[in-house]
Parts: structure tokens; sequence; C-alpha cells
């Protein structure tokens, strides 16, 4: 959605609340009464004069015509066109039909709304063709900006049009021998130049090429004197200037039209709020509205890509001519009886649709077209040129390394798809796996037996010792194995340690006995235990971390995808108008500002339709990546800081004061 549909449904939503209070004060038809009640059939004052059948085609188109009828708001112009045409046609064959006054009355009001219906959806259409008009030219403006900031660049223009100067050049010097060799014909002697030899004429055309081209060198010396790259500047000079004039006009017509048409003087209820010399609520006024907003449109597309005419003065030609026009001026001292007036509206409306408006959309394109920026195939006829001359070096040298050309292709189709599987996918599984507690997907260092088993035994080995080394020379009791056992648990080796410090004492006797060996064996097997406590409690701390290990695994795959596509994204993303490179919408912010900061406030504080025109084209792109980009609550919050920026109602003070909120409310999303 853009303002236009917002403007289009205010406008819409003015009419029904007009239309709704001028019925509530005025008598009810006949007709209208009738079928209000759902009867079938005429009421008996009416007669047979009436034409019920009028009423509902009207009553359908005016339907059709309403924004609530699509859900984009705006209709197509050829529906636009049929729906009027249907109107007339039944407009023509009903005005034998013989009414009463109060059935007059009502369809006149129907009429008229049908064409104040319609004149709003051809003032969006109007709307929407200047915004796709105008808001491309800032590419090409900033193409010419690039052109004319290097002297490099201006080179490689020179050389990139350089065939197209010269294709103009031979065919200005093919016209110019031509029409030399035609003026020799017509003055020589009947048939004596067909009687001569092709060979002759042929040397004849030649020698008049030759005379041309020098007399083409002896014209042009002039210009010799300024370098190529000078000459292609000044061009491009030219050109951007053509373009800025162009914008400009296009947004003082956006300005005018969203300023000056269909601005209706009535209040939130629908009533009625300008009034006449008598102090009198004037109830005809809205027509008149509707009236010189048709003529205003009409102008304007006429006149807005008259680029000979200045932005001042296009302003004032404009209101001159609708001011001007017989039509609005014949309003002023119509009668009852004369033309039907919305009839004639009606044929300006198609009119517009059918002529001026696709009149306007060629002709901007044309004027973008030969001031715009050079076709695809002049900006790249050079390397395309290049590769074509060198097709033959190229094909021989994959030829001759045709096996090392595939089997790059090869690697780097198997590398690509290894780093997919292995860097991507096999890490996603595995944090998958956690997440449902994957017994396969369990970090440890060892297994889950082996403590028990270690432990297991070291217990067994000391209970032993202790049995065969009794501390008090007597066998064990069983409480006293035990009681060992449960030491041993706590890791307590005091009857191992006991013999290993008297068998210190007398090492040799100690070794003999095998004592010393043994309590050495079981030391070894205890450190190795208590190794196997450490290693669980690492186990343990990478179990309950298991996620975070795998999310860890997953981030180079992740990061270099996500780097790989916004560099693709960078490559080939969209330009200003589709507002996909990063940081556009600050830029545009930038432009919003510098258009409110260099404007020509009128006495009012307002802006002037040109400035507003350039802010409006700036506010639509920046509306159209805001809803790309703004989450859905902050989305709606986002347009209404959007039409207060529009609204020049409140000054360019507070204009910029909403510049300046939306830049710090909104630039997590600006950047």
């Amino acid at each position: 959605m853009s303002f236009v549909i917002d403007q289009i449904r205010r406008i819409d939503g003015q009419l029904d609340r007009l239309q709704f209070s001028l019925l509530l004060s005025a008598p009810p038809s006949p007709i209208l009464r009738s079928t209000s009640h759902g009867s079938q059939e005429f009421d008996a004052s009416v007669g047979q004069g009436s034409n019920k059948e009028r009423i509902f085609q009207l009553q359908a188109a005016v339907k059709s015509l309403s924004t609530a009828s699509s859900s984009q708001g705006l209709l197509r112009p050829t529906t636009v066109q049929s729906l009027l045409e249907q109107a007339n046609s039944a407009t023509s064959s009903s005005t034998s039909a013989r009414l009463d006054h109060a059935s007059v009355s009502y369809e006149r009001e129907l009429e008229w709304l049908l064409v104040s219906k319609a004149t709003a959806q051809t003032y969006g259409l109007i709307l929407n063709a200047l915004l796709e008009q105008t808001i491309p030219l800032s590419n090409d403006i900033w193409y010419w900006d690039e052109v004319l900031g290097s002297y490099a660049y201006s080179g490689l223009y020179s050389v990139q049009t350089s065939p197209l100067r010269f294709w103009h050049w031979s065919k200005d010097v093919y016209s110019d021998a031509k029409q030399r060799l035609d003026s020799m014909t017509r003055t020589s002697a009947d048939g004596a130049q067909a009687q001569r030899p092709l060979s002759d004429r042929w040397r004849q055309f030649y020698g008049l090429v030759k005379d041309s081209i020098r007399d083409r060198s002896m014209a042009d010396m002039q210009s010799k004197i300024m370098s190529p790259i000078t000459m292609a500047r000044a061009e491009a000079r030219r050109k951007q200037k053509h373009l800025k004039k162009l914008r400009e006009m296009s947004a003082s017509g956006l300005g005018v039209l969203m300023d000056e048409a269909l601005t209706f003087d009535v209040d939130d209820e629908g009533s009625i709020v300008t009034k006449n010399k008598d102090g009198e609520v004037d109830k005809e006024e809205w027509k008149s509205v509707v009236a010189k907003s048709v003529s205003l449109m009409e102008v304007v597309l006429r006149n807005v890509t008259a680029l000979e005419v200045g932005v001042n003065e296009f302003a004032e030609t404009v209101f001159t001519n609708v001011e001007d026009d017989p039509e609005i001026v014949r309003h002023e001292s119509a009668e009852e009886d004369s033309s039907p007036r919305p009839a004639l509206l009606a044929d300006r409306l198609q009119q517009i649709l059918k002529v001026h408006m696709p009149g306007h959309v060629s002709a901007s394109k044309q004027l973008a077209a030969e001031y715009g920026r050079p076709s695809r195939l002049i900006r790249y006829w050079l390397p395309v040129t290049a590769v074509f001359l060198s097709s033959s070096t190229l094909l021989r040298i994959f030829v001759k390394r045709r096996v090392e050309v595939m089997t790059w292709i090869r690697d780097l189709g198997t590398t690509t798809l290894d780093f997919w599987y292995n860097w991507v996918v096999e890490p996603v599984k595995k944090v998958i796996g956690t997440i449902r507690h994957d017994k396969d997907s369990e970090v440890a260092i060892m297994s889950k037996g082996s403590l028990e088993g270690d432990r297991a035994s070291l217990e067994r080995m000391v209970v032993d010792f202790a049995v065969d080394n009794p501390n008090s020379g007597a066998s064990l009791s069983d409480n006293e194995i035990s009681d060992v056992r449960a030491k041993v648990k706590e890791g307590d080796l005091t009857p191992v340690l006991r013999a290993y410090e008297k068998d210190l004492r007398k090492p040799i006797m100690g070794v003999v006995r095998g004592d010393l060996i043994r309590a050495l064996l079981i030391q070894i097997q205890k450190t190795k235990v208590d190794v196997e406590v450490a290693v669980s409690g690492i186990d343990a701390l990478l179990k309950s971390q298991e996620l975070v290990f795998g999310f860890v695994g997953l981030t180079p795959g992740i990061l270099v995808c996500l780097g790989l596509f916004r560099w693709l994204g960078g490559v080939f993303g969209k330009d200003s108008t589709g507002g996909k490179k990063p940081g556009h919408m600050v830029r545009i912010l930038r432009n919003i500002d510098r258009i409110l900061t260099a404007s020509t406030a009128s006495k009012h504080g307002m802006l002037s339709y040109k400035e507003h025109g350039l802010l409006l084209c700036e506010v639509h792109v920046l509306r159209q990546n805001g809803q790309r980009v703004l989450p859905g609550e902050i989305g709606r919050e986002f347009l209404e800081e959007i039409n207060d920026l529009v609204d020049i109602r409140t000054g360019v003070e507070r204009q910029l004061k909403v510049v300046e909120r939306i830049r710090w409310a909104y630039w997590k999303w600006l950047q």
C-alpha cells in the first residue's frame, strides 16, 4: 500500500459521507422510497415514465467504483473507462423518458456521485503514473553524477558512446550526400543521369560523400579544439540538466494534484463547511470541486512533460488554464435545462484515460530514454566485443586444458557439497539429536562402565591385602572387612599404606615377600581410579553443555552461508526503487531531510508544489521499504509517522521533527 491508496480511500469516504448527509436533508425520491422497501413495482405517482433500470445501473456502477470493491483500492484504467461508457450509454438511452422532478434530482445526484467516484479513481491512477515516472529518474541522475565525478568514468562513457556518435555522423553524411545527388539529378537533363553507367553513378556518389565529409570536417573544426572527454562531459551535463528538469516538473505536477485536486470542505461527519455569499451552506460547491479537479488533471498531464516551461511557470500555466476552462466558466452560469454536466465530465474522464494518460506515459518514457543513462547494449558493448574476439583463444585454452578445467569444476562441486553436509547438515543433525536426548549424540571422554569396574577392582585389591596382612595379627572379622570396604569407597587406603610404610623400613625384605610390590600396584590402581573420577566430572560438565557445543559446531557453517548469501544479495540486489541495498532507508531519510532543510517555505510555513512532490516520492519509497522490514505493530506506528511527515499543513519545522523522531525511534531497522 502507498499514500495514494490512503488518499483515494479518504476521498471516497468523504464522498460517501457527503452524499449520505445530502440524502438525509433532501426529500426522498419515489424510486428511492419504493426500492428501499424491497418493492418490485413503481410508486403510483411516478407512472410509466420513470426509468428504474437506469437507477439500478447507476447504483451498480457507483458500487463498482468505490474503493471497497477492490482489495487494492484502485481499479484498472480499462475498468473505470468501461464503467463510464456503460453509464453514458444508459444516459443516452433514457433521455427520452419523462420523469418527475424528484426522480430527476435523485438520478442527477447518482450521476454526480458516479462521476466523482470515477474522478477519484482517475486521480489515483494519475498519481501512481507520476510516481512511477518520477522515482526512477533519481537513478539516472546519480549515473550522470558518477560520470561527471571522475575523468576515468567520463573517458569510459566517451568510449562507450563512440559507436553511437559515429553512427549519427555516418547518417548525416549519407543524408547530405544523397540530398546533393538528388539535387544534381533534378537539375540534369531528363534521362541523361539514368543513361550513365552504374559505375559512374557510384563514383559520383562516392565523390559527393567525400565532399560532405570535407565540409563537415571544416564545420566541426571548432569543436575539435575540445577533447573527446570534455565533449562527453558536456553531453552528460546537458542530459543531467534535462533529467533534473523533468523530475522537478513531474514533482510539481504531483504536488499540485495532491494539494489542489479533490479538496472538499467537509467535516468528519460529512457536513458541508463552505458557504455562499449569502452566508448559507453551498450544497453544490463539491460538484464545482469535482469539475475543477477533472480540468486540473487534464491540464497537468498535458503540460508536465513540457521541459521548455519553467517550474514556476508550470503552476501558473496550470491554474490559468483551469480558470479559463470553458466548462468551469460555464458552471458559474449553468441552468438546470442546460446539457448534463455529469455526462460531459464523464467524456472528459474517458478522454483522460484514453488519450492523455497514455500520451503522458509515452512522452515520459521517451524523455527518460533520451536523457537517461545509455542502454545496456551501449554500456556493455566493449566487454562483450572483447569476449567475442577472444572467444577462439579461450576455446583453444579450454580444449587444451580440458582435463584440468573439468577437475577444477569437479573439485569445486565436491568441496561445496562436502562443506554443506559436513559443516551444516551434520551439525544440525547433532543439535537435533541433542535436543531429543539421542544416545549417539552424547559427548563423553570415557565409557560409562570404566569407572565402576576400576573402583570395584580397587576395592577387592585392598580387602584382599587387608585380609592377608591384618594389623593385629588376627584375622579380620566381617564387620572389619565391611569397614575397610566403606573406607575404600571414600578413598581411604589406610591398611595398604601402613603395610607400605612398614615395608619401606626393610625394602628388600618387602620385595622378597612381595608385599611392597603389591602395595605399589594397589596405589597405581588408586591413581587410575582418581584420574577416572576427574574425567567423569569433565564428562558430566560436557554433557550439561551438549547443546552449546552443538551450536558451536554449527556456527562456522552458518556464518559462511550467511556471508555468501549477503554477498550474492549485494551483487544482485535492487537499486533505490527496490530498496535492498544496506542502509538505503538511511539515505532516503537523508534526502527527505535535505528537501525540508533546503525548502523555500511559503508565508504559512508550507512546502512549495515541487518540494512537496519530491517529498512524496521519497516518502513513497521509504514507506515501501518500511513495510518489508518492520514488524506488524511497529509498522503501524511507522505509518503514523509517515502520515505526519507528508502532512504539509503542519509546517516544515514539525516535519523536520518527525524526521528526527523516525531516525532515533527506528534506527534498529533503518540500518
